[in-house]
């Protein structure tokens, strides 16, 4: 594998530490060396890019990842697609997150039992582009909660959004399944959903069904991600070990307490740009901001910036992603997340961003080698067009992604032949979303 030099940059290494001028050196899939200016790092046969100032920061990490979300207006429209056009939206959709700085990826449920694992495979064999990807099931789920969709005179599980179950000896059952084709994570949703016409802070599952999942999961080796937006669903996950949580909105001082005690273990991913988005740009697909008052989602926002705040303050550990792969927040988007945890979390930019690398190379099990700019570390590496930290609107604008690197291949390179050094152009101040004045 080759040498890069990477010259002229404003590196962000992923600490939380300030920006600095400086260069960084890639051998094969790996960082060799990181220098800050005036130091040099070496070119002996090394191809030299010229950043010309270019921000540069680790690769992404999208913590809450639905690939087979197809863009479409609901659950309904996502799970009929059929299996064959299914797979290949997955893989267009996979390259699409790399292509906009999205170097890992936790699947946090797939609309079809093996979608997940086959899309994780031909990635790691070089099939199709893709982050590196841990694989989720689809969402196991019980009768009458969100991802039962059968119908009374079709009483198919084949047609359901998720994987239904009732009593420990089905969770058991639908766990090795999973687990015998390959997932990396089992999924549950131990909460409700109010676009599926069912409370957020219902609680459906018993705690003999959720320990059952929880010690398949163990005898086997897995992680377990849980839909938890009621107070006690997050409470659940801490009770069994769930490490990624999802949501969370309603987490009460009870839970939080809970998770603070234990925030060496867990993750939340909150899926905060669902809330927003689903309460005030969804009209166009039949959510006026009116209908998603009434349905629920303006309340829980209220009260998951207020939870998700508390979580911040207490050092839990909160990252971006969540249910992008909706009509209304298509993939590729997903970077909205991070102006929201500062618009709604009171996270800064910088922390915001360290959310998304540093973090990210955490809930993947590798923070060791990911999610930061350091020798020895796996060379994920994005340059942008601007400085994030001033207008993290950059982050969603592929013509700003100049550059993209995963494991020491070039992805993406947006600098035509020959011209790898162009200057880049100024920031434009783009204009943000004024989602807190909502």
């Amino acid at each position: 594998m080759s040498r890069i030099a990477i010259t002229n940059v404003a590196i962000f290494d992923g600490t939380g530490e300030a920006v600095f001028k400086g260069e960084v050196l890639i051998d094969g899939a790996r960082i060799a060396e990181v220098a800050r200016a005036p130091r040099q790092v070496s070119r002996d046969g090394a191809r030299v890019i010229d950043g010309r100032g270019r921000f540069l920061m680790p690769g992404m990490t999208e913590a809450h990842t639905h690939f087979s979300w197809n863009d479409q207006p609901s659950l309904a429209a996502i799970q009929f697609m059929p299996p064959e056009e299914h797979i290949l939206w997955c893989v267009r959709v996979a390259k699409r997150y790399l292509e906009m700085g999205w170097t890992s990826a936790v699947g946090a449920a797939a609309a079809k039992p093996r979608l997940d694992v086959v899309l994780r495979n031909a990635i790691d064999a070089g099939e199709c582009p893709g982050p590196r990807y841990l694989a989720g099931s689809q969402e196991i789920t019980t009768i009458g909660a969100l991802g039962d969709n059968t119908l009374p005179h079709m009483p198919f599980d084949e047609l359901s959004f998720g994987s239904v179950c009732s009593g420990p000896e089905e969770i058991r059952r639908s766990a090795r399944t999973f687990i015998k084709y390959g997932v990396d994570h089992l999924k549950i949703n131990l909460s409700g959903e109010y676009i599926a016409g069912l409370p957020a802070e219902m609680s459906p599952f018993s705690e003999e069904e959720i320990a059952m999942l929880a010690a398949e999961a163990k005898r086997f080796g897995k992680r377990v991600a849980a839909h938890a937006r009621s107070s006690e669903s997050v409470k659940q996950c801490v009770r069994h070990g769930i490490e990624m949580i999802y949501h969370a909105s309603f987490a009460d001082e009870e839970a939080l307490d809970m998770l603070e005690a234990n925030k060496d273990r867990h993750f939340v991913a909150p899926g905060i740009g669902w809330l927003v988005r689903t309460a005030f740009h969804a009209s166009d697909y039949g959510i006026t901001p009116a209908a998603a008052e009434q349905m629920g989602y303006k309340r829980e926002l209220e009260i998951a910036a207020e939870s998700l705040r508390k979580m911040h303050r207490r050092g839990i550990r909160i990252l971006p992603g969540g249910d992008y792969g909706f009509a209304w927040m298509p993939h590729g988007t997903n970077a909205s997340d991070l102006q929201y945890f500062v618009d709604y979390v009171g996270m800064t930019p910088t922390e915001a961003l360290v959310s998304a690398t540093r973090l990210g190379g955490e809930i993947m099990q590798r923070p060791h080698e990911l999610g930061m700019l350091r020798p020895g570390y796996l060379a994920d590496v994005v340059m942008v067009d601007g400085n994030p930290l001033e207008d993290l609107s950059l982050l969603i604008d592929p013509d700003r992604i100049s550059l993209v690197m995963k494991d020491g291949r070039i992805c993406k390179n947006a600098c035509p032949p020959g011209a790898e050094g162009a200057p880049p152009r100024a920031v434009e101040q783009d204009s943000r979303e004024a989602v807190a004045a909502h």
